[in-house]
């Protein structure tokens, strides 16, 4: 038998980070010694929005969810001893991305990189976090003039370096359809090249240059051959687009280049076992097509949906592609499902469909004008409702959570608190300490940084200006500025941006006729409204803290509006005092908190508290989110109603037992209609 002539694996990452830049540093050099080829940095939700540690809005969330990084220090800590021009490192960071990419390159500076050399992602794609993901900060344009000028830096000084990718990863967590995620993403990419070329920064004869650094960062959800033909219209898109519109002849430059990260929101806390199965699957529709295959793979670990992995989950994920890469002969083979009908059907279907939603987009004016008017919102809005229907009703099978849900005792999850990283709490006032500690001494040596406020005012006068930005933001990073005065500076100039949250316009997407479960919680709001001589039971749904994904809250607040109450949804990042003032200025008969970020444990009890010394203690609190058992029982003990978590998928029976929390808290009989 003739050897065959593998071919190279995709980029094997983990998305990690955690706590400090020090216990991050020392999780990616233990990943990369295990055999990973790239780094993925996940970066906290304080650096991701632009606010330093001790600001009010950071609180609890300090190395939840990521990495805090402050600061050039910390920056430093984070890749010591990983020599980053050896490094291929993908960085998660949108709005803040230009000052995560300036940091990057002064660390890779210092340890002497030819910064030309510098090869990873910043994935800078602010539009999916207006429709999804929640850490956008400065208005839609402003944010695409910051991608804009940081594309055209990259491209003239840092030629490696993939400066965006534009992510339907988030979108498809969001509830879009394959044709939602590929056209949106679509259309988002011609708004960057469109601002891009018209910025006056590149050369017609660099257009291909540019083109050839656009990536794309793509979901993998659990319908294999749905999700093989996606890529496959991804790319011949994109192909069209790049061609047609922009002239891009070379057919390099024109390729499709995309990163995945598997399905998350198809992980289960049902049977978590189940969601191996789940991965390697997801990861096969990205890698067995030649044709279509990622050029970097992450997956998540088994038990996402319980908590954060510990390393050694990340390690399984990771064993998971090297097998498949090193052990299978998949690498051995051309394209293996070139000439199948089936596959070239649909893939034709999709690029159809596609293009006709990005031309009704373009017609409205673009991506951002379709963020604008709310449009792309409530489309997501309402297709992840009609997704929630179809599992609530069974149409939609997940097998531990809506079939099959018998099952023996898992020895993965036996110890629930034991099966998951958990972060201690005390690191958040180590990471505030240590950033007083770098404002105080940033001025001395060996530091003898220059006056930050001085770099600070130059980046205003910029921002106010039409100049490209990245050059001011060097500075301030030479000059010991941290990302908070960094992005309150920007503030200053660009104001911030509340996006639409899609509720109001969502259709009704669960029948609600005589028998059926909304209808029987219908007549319960209405028989409480009554009984409390009310009108309208009012419900409260609150996302306190920095956690942006708001994809449960929506949906709460759209059932909950479809069961009869009057929902009060004011979006994302309040405080938890804000919270309360709007509790106690619409009179409402519960208040609903969302995180998924892990600062329930602080920001939770924190509302409790303000309600109380605002003699409005009897208004119950109900919380949602991942939260482990133990945390689950705490928070019950503070006086929460109750806690519901991703096992609970029923959102009717949801509604309906705010509705008899809120009897009990008024001291109502219960009513004896099943909810």
């Amino acid at each position: 038998m003739t050897e065959r002539q593998k071919d190279r694996p995709w980029l094997m990452r983990t998305y990690a980070g955690h706590s400090t830049a020090e216990a991050s540093n020392e999780l990616y050099r233990n990943n990369l010694a295990k055999g990973q080829t790239g780094l993925s940095v996940a970066f906290d939700l304080p650096t991701q929005t632009g606010y330093d540690p001790d600001h009010i809005l950071a609180r609890g969330e300090v190395g939840r969810v990521g990495v805090p990084v402050s600061h050039l220090g910390d920056m430093r800590r984070l890749f010591q001893d990983i020599p980053l021009e050896q490094m291929n490192t993908s960085m998660t960071i949108n709005a803040t991305a230009m000052w995560l990419l300036a940091m990057y390159q002064v660390v890779a500076e210092e340890q002497g990189a030819d910064i030309t050399k510098l090869q990873g992602t910043t994935q800078n794609d602010i539009v999916k976090e207006y429709l999804s993901r929640g850490t956008h900060v400065f208005p839609p344009g402003p944010s695409l003039r910051l991608t804009t000028d940081m594309i055209c830096y990259t491209v003239n000084n840092i030629p490696k370096w993939n400066p965006i990718n534009i992510c339907s990863y988030h979108l498809q967590e969001a509830g879009a359809t394959p044709v939602q995620e590929i056209a949106y993403a679509m259309s988002t990419a011609i708004a960057v090249l469109d601002s891009v070329f018209a910025s006056g920064q590149i050369p017609e004869d660099r257009k291909g240059d540019v083109v050839a650094r656009i990536s794309f960062f793509v979901n993998a959800g659990v319908r294999f051959i749905e999700e093989m033909c996606k890529m496959r219209a991804f790319g011949r898109i994109w192909d069209k687009i790049t061609r047609e519109r922009y002239g891009i002849e070379d057919a390099k430059q024109r390729r499709f280049r995309y990163g995945v990260q598997v399905n998350s929101l198809g992980l289960t806390e049902a049977q978590p076992e189940n969601n191996v199965q789940r991965i390697v699957l997801e990861m096969l529709a990205v890698t067995l097509s030649k044709d279509a295959r990622a050029r970097a793979v992450q997956l998540p670990a088994w038990n996402e949906a319980l908590g954060l992995p510990r390393p050694w989950d990340q390690q399984w994920s990771l064993r998971i592609q090297q097998v498949l890469a090193h052990e299978s002969d998949l690498l051995e083979y051309e394209d293996i499902f070139e000439g199948s009908h089936v596959i070239e059907a649909t893939v034709d279907s999709l690029v159809q469909e596609c293009l006709a939603e990005i031309d009704r987009i373009q017609e409205m004016g673009g991506a951002l004008a379709a963020v604008e008017s709310g449009y792309l919102k409530s489309q997501l809005v309402s297709s992840h409702a009609e997704r929630r229907a179809r599992i609530e009703g069974g149409e939609e099978k997940i097998v531990g959570v809506n079939c099959y849900e018998a099952t023996e005792p898992s020895p993965l999850t036996a110890d629930l608190d034991g099966a998951i990283m958990t972060v201690d709490p005390a690191v958040e006032a180590r990471v505030v300490a240590s950033l007083k500690n770098w404002r105080d001494t940033r001025y001395q040596p060996p530091f003898n940084h220059p006056r930050p406020c001085k770099a600070l005012e130059k980046l205003k006068a910029a921002a106010e200006g039409t100049g490209n930005l990245m050059e001011a933001t060097l500075e301030c990073v030479r000059s010991g500025v941290t990302t908070g005065e960094w992005s309150e500076a920007l503030r200053e100039v660009f104001g911030e941006f509340r996006a639409p949250t899609g509720v109001s316009s969502a259709p009704v997407a669960v029948t609600a006729e005589a028998g059926t479960p909304l209808a029987v919680v219908r007549e319960k709001v209405a028989r409480t409204a009554s009984d409390l001589g009310s009108g309208r039971l009012r419900l409260l749904v609150g996302k306190p803290g920095l956690d942006g994904h708001s994809n449960g809250a929506e949906q709460i607040a759209v059932r909950a509006r479809d069961a009869g109450f009057e929902v009060v949804y004011q979006g994302i990042r309040l405080t938890p005092e804000q919270i309360v003032s709007a509790a106690l200025a619409e009179d409402v008969h519960c208040v609903g908190l969302s995180i998924l970020s892990g600062s329930h444990a602080e920001l939770v009890p924190d509302v409790l508290v303000r309600l109380r010394e605002a003699g409005a203690g009897d208004i119950p609190v109900i919380a949602g989110g991942i939260i482990p058992p133990a945390d689950a029982e705490a928070l019950r003990t503070a006086g929460v109603a109750a806690v519901f978590t991703p096992k609970d998928f029923g959102i009717t029976e949801i509604i309906g037992r705010i509705v008899d929390e809120i009897r009990k808290a008024n001291k109502l009989d219960p009513l004896e209609v099943p909810a």
